[in-house]
């Protein structure tokens, strides 16, 4: 393996702050006597990733593999954080605050996958500030983008046509709250981290996990992790514009992926974080979402609205939001949760339908949809948290499982157990190995630090309510949730488990009922590729697939996805990748199903729902080249 050549030199970003930046020089142009490369990342715009060449050009025989070899580059860094979302970047500001205030110098990584902080961060924002206060008490001084507060609360229930007033559990009381676009304030938190001196690569895909094994090759935790290379094509094969990924390894590694985050799940499956806490199995929803700028007199700023049942069946957990947000812009979206059973039901149909209801078509009607967006979320609660730490890391926000789904709230959560993970970080470094600074830590105490905050008694009082959806059906679930938002409080000798994951609950086809959905009017409901339009997604051409048939698994998956289940794919994922079309074999007869899989991963905006759902649990999500997918800034 290459030793490290780093240079750290200062640079000016964009936003007219002093950070830092890497030269970076490889084995062959040492070997050569000049300089092969500089690769300078920034904060905004997105990265650059321009070497300049020198010495031998790439050969067209050389492998990827034998280049990685050669020329892979190899940091030490003393914190490395996986994620620019909430938790990660409240993490990274953490350390660095605390850092300042010991009077020492801790150096801070951290990696997103998005082409800027921001890009990949969607949600249904509504959030209190009780986390962003003690992170950074001024945030109103420094221009942090919450702008709208939360003014009234209205939760109803909806009929095919018409709407009943439902009580308003205190959970979702959201008086002193704020509703937000969490892409921007994840910008904004981006920025305070460059600040504080945080060195931020955008543009960064954690690739694999550099494991720490022992004699007999057991993985007993991670050393960091391997970025992946840039400039393969769907071959694998290096083009001209080829860099191998770095490594970078560090004695904490802080995993911010969001949920499902494809390393998160090597290591939650590699080290056993489940079985060893006796988790229950994490269930998830799938969230998706658009903004409108909408006519003043239908715009109430400040109203956060929140509905159950149309369109959704009774038998299909989720419900819907419409926040009204500044400048006569609503936030709007449905939640469905991915336990569901009917294997024809689409998320982005049911949301389309959804539009027409009087209640949302009256507010959109003369209106403009700006955006629009989809992302898998956490719904397992407290007793789906895995082990959240282990020698060299720890998994914070949404990769760990903080989401209070019953107050439809995490982005508190998740920068808590962030600020939570820095102090512990920042404790154990103290006593690091002086003869191996970089080895591997177990930051123990953070379990500790999360058990005695406002997460863990927040997650614990709401533990049953999502449950008792499977225990006690749509009725019984809606009246033991309100016994226990508003009496009970979690004070009850049991808790209920999710039993199965969410893919176990797709029921054969010959168990379901086709459904029918109506066609888009080009007004307020769209057709999926308009909707994926408006999301910026872009991948660079010519790359690995990073949607993928596991191995083993890919002979018979038309046979058992479509022969049983008549293609879920399909419908599942919101923004158009999978397809089943017609296929003959080379005698011209079809096949046993008459179909083949297409896969448009062009097309992902990365919310990970395919690898949730599929029945045979057959398609892996891996990451593609760093700044791909979508680029969102009003989610």
């Amino acid at each position: 393996m290459l030793a490290r050549q780093v240079a750290r030199v200062p640079r000016v970003s964009a936003l007219g702050r002093v950070g830092h930046s890497f030269a970076f020089a490889s084995r062959r142009s040492i070997l050569s006597g000049a300089c092969r490369g500089i690769r300078l990342a920034k904060f905004s715009p997105a990265p650059c990733r321009r070497f300049f060449h020198a010495g031998t050009a790439l050969r067209e025989e050389d492998t990827a593999e034998e280049i990685q070899e050669e020329e892979r580059v190899v940091d030490e860094v003393d914190v490395l954080i996986v994620g620019g979302g909430p938790a990660g970047l409240s993490a990274a500001i953490k350390i660095k605050q605390l850092a300042e205030a010991k009077g020492e110098d801790i150096r801070v990584v951290l990696l997103e996958k998005g082409a800027e902080i921001g890009n990949h961060i969607l949600s249904g924002a509504v959030i209190q500030t009780n986390a962003l206060d003690e992170l950074i008490p001024d945030w109103k001084e420094k221009g942090a983008p919450l702008n709208q507060p939360a003014l009234h609360d209205k939760m109803v229930f909806l009929t095919e046509t018409g709407s009943i007033p439902m009580p308003h559990p205190p959970q979702m009381n959201n008086k002193g709250n704020y509703i937000v676009s969490l892409s921007r304030v994840a910008t904004w938190l981006g920025e305070q981290a460059e600040e504080a001196g945080v060195e931020i690569y955008p543009g960064f895909a954690g690739a694999q996990i550099v494991w720490d094994e022992d004699a007999n090759g057991n993985k007993r935790g991670i050393r960091g992790i391997v970025t992946n290379d840039i400039g393969l094509n769907k071959e694998g094969q290096p083009k001209d514009n080829y860099e191998p990924g770095m490594e970078f390894r560090a004695p904490i590694t802080l995993f911010a992926e969001g949920a499902h985050g494809s390393l998160s799940l090597k290591i939650m499956k590699e080290l056993k974080l489940r079985e060893e806490v006796g988790a229950d199995p994490q269930t998830y929803g799938i969230g998706i979402k658009e903004v409108w700028r909408v006519k003043p007199e239908n715009h109430e700023a400040g109203l956060v609205a929140h509905t159950m049942g149309h369109p959704l069946s009774t038998d299909t957990y989720g419900g819907s939001f419409m926040y009204h947000m500044d400048d006569n812009m609503v936030s709007l979206g449905l939640v469905v949760g991915l336990d569901y059973g009917n294997p024809y039901l689409s998320p982005y149909q049911e949301f389309q339908r959804m539009k027409h209801h009087p209640f949302f078509a009256r507010v959109l009607e003369g209106g403009q949809c700006l955006a629009y967006g989809a992302r898998a979320l956490n719904e397992g609660g407290y007793q789906s948290i895995p082990k959240v730490h282990f020698p060299g890391g720890a998994l914070v926000g949404c990769s760990a499982g903080f989401l209070n789904v019953p107050k439809i709230k995490g982005t508190h959560n998740a920068m808590k157990s962030g600020m939570l993970a820095a102090e512990a970080a920042v404790e154990a470094l103290a006593h690091r190995s002086e003869n191996d600074p970089y080895a591997p830590i177990d930051i123990a105490e953070y379990k500790n630090k999360l058990d005695n905050s406002w997460i863990m008694k927040e997650l614990y009082e709401v533990r049953n309510i999502r449950p008792s959806f499977h225990a006690f059906g749509f009725l019984g679930a809606l009246i033991y949730s309100g016994l226990e938002t508003m009496f009970l409080k979690g004070k009850v000798p049991w808790t209920l488990h999710h039993e199965k994951e969410d893919y176990q609950y797709t029921k054969p086809k010959d168990q379901c009922k086709p459904i029918s959905y109506p066609k888009p009017d080009g007004k307020l409901s769209f057709d999926i590729l308009t909707s994926v339009s408006r999301t910026g997604t872009n991948h660079a051409e010519n790359q690995p697939v990073h949607l993928v048939v596991k191995d083993g698994h890919y002979k018979g998956h038309v046979e058992r996805n479509v022969g049983i289940f008549d293609g879920p794919l399909g419908r599942v994922c919101p923004a158009a990748v999978y397809e089943y079309v017609n296929k003959e074999d080379a005698n011209g007869r079809e096949d046993a199903c008459g179909k083949k899989l297409v896969i448009n991963s062009q097309n992902c905006i990365h919310c990970k729902t395919c690898s949730i759902k599929t029945p045979d649990q057959s398609i892996e999500w891996t990451v593609p080249e760093g700044g791909g997918g979508p680029k969102y800034s009003l989610t």
